[in-house]
């Protein structure tokens, strides 16, 4: 697992030597180990859009701690850090789809990161696990495009 977030740390967003990721590495648990995989911008999904399909399939639900990503994979858990709040979260959506962004929260993980008021705050992203095998996407009924 952490040999995984080893193998990922430098990729995307800001590098380690980003004051934010400093910072963060100096208070965090798996700093010793691993440097944070991604340093950026998070928001969160409205609740309109609660009951929505995500790309895993399930319904998106505001008061579960789930978000997207890009690139990780679905299923991949992360760790979410902003100041000295930290929350746990699955990845099992794509995006977020707003340039400079790097992670869309539900807002029960937003809230607990205290960033729900503000609504984009900057975060470092660690990952806890990844799936064994990445989950079967839905598919598409048979004519459908």
């Amino acid at each position: 697992m952490l040999l995984a977030a080893a193998a990922l740390a430098g990729c995307g967003g800001r590098p380690a030597s980003h004051p934010v990721a400093a910072a963060v590495k100096l208070q965090h648990p798996l700093a010793a180990k691993s440097a944070a995989y991604q340093v950026g911008l998070a928001s969160f999904y409205s609740d309109k859009l609660a009951g929505r399909k995500t790309a895993s399939g399930e319904p998106y639900n505001p008061r579960a701690l789930t978000a997207a990503h890009r690139s990780l994979a679905i299923g991949t858990v992360v760790e979410v850090v902003h100041g000295g709040a930290r929350v746990q979260v699955r990845i099992n959506d794509r995006g977020p789809f707003v340039k400079g962004r790097v992670l869309d929260l539900s807002r029960r993980a937003a809230k607990e990161l205290g960033i729900e008021r503000a609504g984009v705050a900057e975060v470092a992203i660690y990952v806890v696990s990844v799936p064994r095998k990445a989950p079967a996407l839905p598919r598409r009924a048979a004519g459908r495009t």
